[in-house]
């Protein structure tokens, strides 16, 4: 009897996950006249794609957020697995408290620091800057503490191997360790970007020239701008979800495997 309904627990869950996507991909395509009615439009269209492609900024929120997106990544997957490293394998006074102090960055939340971290911002000249959007989203503990895991499940014989060929801390790390940590920086990748685009609170706190916009804040702006024109939103926000899809489904293999060799259930 379980064996039967857990495949249909399963379907019907699907159903209801996939349903909104479904229905905003739908009514992307109707008529402004049809949004909100049930079932198929009477005529599909293609307009409302065009007019928030053409009439609209969109391409510039889009080239905002995939320049943070992809250089939030890159450069935080290049510090976490130096410092992922160093907690799993280096012995150095400290370690643990360091470890910890970073593991409890994970208590605190995003709107409790927004304050400080906008005068700390505001200080170092980052206001209305890619830099003010991608230098605060760099650090994140979660990434340090995935690598860590990993890193503690390779060989150390194949760090005394890199040392019998004269190899410093750097060379063993560069050689050795990250050509191996190329399945965990894959799945971490596609984590760090997907929650880098769909980043609004930050964006709009550090932000005041459209110009800088990121995509959630130009369709959340659509919102006030066009609040009638609901067409033209769902349009908007089935064009920002393209990258997102396509670097989950191309990275969802990753992430699993990944999640498996580090031990999180």
């Amino acid at each position: 009897m379980r064996t039967r309904f857990f495949p249909i627990l399963a379907h019907v869950l699907a159903i209801v996950a996939v349903a909104p996507l479904l229905w905003i991909l739908i009514s992307a395509l109707k008529p402004a006249e049809d949004v909100f009615s049930f079932g198929w439009p009477s005529t599909w269209t293609l307009d409302n794609l065009r007019y928030v492609l053409l009439k609209i900024p969109l391409p510039t929120f889009l080239l905002n957020s995939a320049i943070v997106s992809v250089v939030v990544t890159v450069v935080a997957l290049f510090f976490h697995s130096m410092a992922a490293y160093a907690l799993a394998r280096l012995r150095f006074p400290g370690r643990g408290i360091i470890f910890s102090g970073i593991m409890s960055t994970l208590l605190v939340s995003l709107p409790v620091i927004l304050v400080p971290l906008f005068l700390v911002a505001k200080q170092l000249g980052l206001l209305d800057s890619y830099a003010g959007l991608i230098v605060p989203s760099i650090f994140h503990a979660f990434g340090i503490f995935l690598l860590r895991q990993y890193y503690l499940n390779i060989p150390r014989e194949l760090e005394e191997a890199a040392d019998l060929d004269g190899c410093g801390y750097w060379r063993r790390y560069w050689s050795v360790i990250l050509p191996l940590s190329r399945p965990v920086l894959a799945s971490l990748s596609v984590l760090f970007f997907l929650a880098n685009w769909n980043a609004f609170l930050w964006p709009l706190t550090i932000t005041r020239n459209p110009d800088l916009r990121v995509i959630q804040l130009g369709i959340s702006g659509m919102q006030g701008q066009y609040a009638s024109a609901w067409n033209l939103i769902l349009a908007a926000a089935v064009i920002a979800a393209i990258p997102t899809v396509v670097v989950f489904v191309a990275g969802q293999k990753r992430l699993v495997d990944a999640m498996k060799t580090t031990g999180l259930k």
